[in-house]
């Protein structure tokens, strides 16, 4: 069985680490480089580094940030926010990034998902969901989560997948930062239909949230950041507390 990820996320606006709930009410979380730093020496096994604001700004993704964050970790380092063309991956991988998230372009242009596989291998592309449910079912959301689409959270990802996508990052919006848990039911069917990871994203809490993401949601791995940046709980405790619950990790 491969060993299940704990990845904390940097949420990057204007050079700070910044967190809110369910996309909006951002507060000041720290330094992205000092975090980095930290998370990789204290065990975290990726970290991904999302700029917020660059795709509803429309513009690129602050390389210079990247490449002072990759020079700190020596684990897996994902980047996204404003990708929407190969040489933005480029430009990404050149700065230290490992893979690359695509999003909003995704959506707007999907055959970016096979263009990335194809030049940079499908391990590079993460294609990240931002989704809602609503009295249609799940739906998927552009711009950081300010503009919805009629897109299916299920249907959209199985077709990233076929179109070459790596991994999945999926969100739930309802859950991101309230802190009741993951949306285990929705993670769950991705996993048991997907062949390809599906990383946990919107709910942590407590360190039980994250064993119920593994468990119930049958995800492979999962992100957080408040509970992390704010010091609620530490990698090292949270890697034990799986271990000692049966889930397999990397101590």
């Amino acid at each position: 069985m491969l060993a299940k990820r704990i990845i904390p996320c940097l949420d990057v606006k204007d050079g700070q680490t910044v967190k809110g709930v369910n996309f909006v009410g951002l507060r000041a979380a720290g330094d992205p480089v000092a975090l980095g730093e930290a998370y990789s020496r204290q065990g975290a096994d990726e970290l991904v580094f999302l700029d917020i604001t660059a795709s509803f700004e429309e513009r690129k993704t602050f390389a210079d940030m990247v490449s002072r964050v990759a020079a700190t970790v020596n684990i897996p380092f994902t980047v996204g926010g404003g990708i929407s063309e190969l040489a933005d991956v480029e430009r990404m991988l050149m700065a230290g990034a490992d893979k690359v998230s695509i999003n909003s372009a995704a959506l707007r242009r999907p055959e970016l998902i096979g263009e990335i596989a194809r030049h940079f291998g499908s391990q590079v592309c993460v294609v990240a969901i931002d989704a809602r449910q609503t009295t249609e079912g799940w739906r998927c959301y552009l711009k950081g989560g300010r503009e919805r689409t009629e897109h299916d959270l299920f249907a959209w990802a199985h077709e990233a997948q076929e179109r070459g996508a790596g991994e999945i990052l999926f969100t739930s919006m309802d859950h991101d930062g309230v802190k009741q848990g993951y949306a285990n039911e929705a993670l769950a069917r991705l996993g048991d239909t997907l062949s390809i990871p599906v990383i946990a994203s919107g709910g942590a809490g407590t360190k039980e949230h994250f064993r119920d993401a593994f468990s119930l949601g049958h995800a492979d791995a999962a992100l957080a950041a408040s509970v992390f940046h704010f010091g609620q709980i530490a990698i090292p405790e949270l890697k034990q507390y799986l271990s000692d619950e049966g889930i397999e990790v990397r101590l």
